[in-house]
């Protein structure tokens, strides 16, 4: 990974050309407690990205990965890391780019087409629908179950999930407790429906943490809907289905 400098951090990207001749750029955000290579790398969206012709660039956020760790919730406000996806872009001389994030990464890449319009030209956003608005439930007891050294004391399902995936990918719980605090800031219908660019909701079917796809892809003036069948929150990042549609959508929408 490289590592470029941004508000006194180091955040850490991947930056893989298109096969064959050199194609669109596209940006794509992880989600909470995830990284670029879990996200990314590991369920084939960088290979099936490159192969199709894409420039694929992917980062750490902040308190995730290799990038730097910060324990003060301020740094992890939706705001802030928009604007560390921005300074990456900048940091690669790309002005526009598609932009694809997933759960929190799916935020984070509303509020950069809201604070960095001129960036993005399309948006797709995977595992978060109109939760992005309402919340989708109590995210409490995710920071609660980070803070406890032993995890089988975690009964709370969303809890125990996410700190089983904390566990899994080794990452900083003490980051990721201060990114959970801010990271969730809620944007209004109004504000949704501001962003204008070409957008794709992809929510999996059984996934009790996004909220409807068709709610959230209504609001916006060019938004579309996709259901990813059969997948829960977890599952639905790397379906086979997913991908085909992603593909197809970035193909129907060209950086003009």
């Amino acid at each position: 990974m490289q590592i470029f400098s941004h508000n006194n951090f180091e955040i850490a990207f991947i930056d893989e050309p298109a096969r064959g001749e050199p194609g669109e750029p596209i940006l794509l955000i992880h989600g909470f407690a995830s990284s670029a290579r879990v996200n990314w790398v590991s369920p084939g969206w960088v290979k099936t990205l490159t192969e199709a012709g894409y420039r694929t660039i992917a980062f750490d956020n902040l308190g995730h990965g290799r990038s730097s760790k910060s324990y003060e919730p301020a740094d992890y406000t939706p705001s802030r890391m928009a604007d560390d996806a921005a300074a990456l872009l900048d940091h690669l001389e790309i002005p526009r780019a598609h932009v694809f994030g997933y759960s929190m990464g799916a935020r984070i890449s509303a509020f950069l087409a809201l604070r960095h319009p001129d960036r993005v030209a399309t948006l797709i956003f995977g595992g978060l629908g109109y939760g992005m608005v309402d919340g989708v439930g109590d995210w409490d007891p995710i920071a609660a179950a980070l803070a406890v050294d032993d995890p089988a004391t975690v009964t709370h399902p969303r809890g125990r999930m996410f700190r089983n995936f904390a566990d899994q990918t080794k990452s900083d719980r003490r980051a990721l407790a201060a990114c959970i605090e801010t990271s969730r800031e809620l944007l209004s219908e109004a504000e949704m429906a501001r962003i204008a660019q070409p957008t794709l909701v992809a929510v999996g079917t059984k996934d009790d943490i996004g909220g409807s796809a068709e709610k959230l892809a209504a609001l916006m003036p060019a938004g579309e809907a996709f259901d990813i069948e059969g997948r829960d929150h977890m599952l639905g990042v790397g379906d086979r289905t997913f991908k085909a549609r992603a593909l197809q959508f970035l193909k129907e929408h060209p950086i003009s």
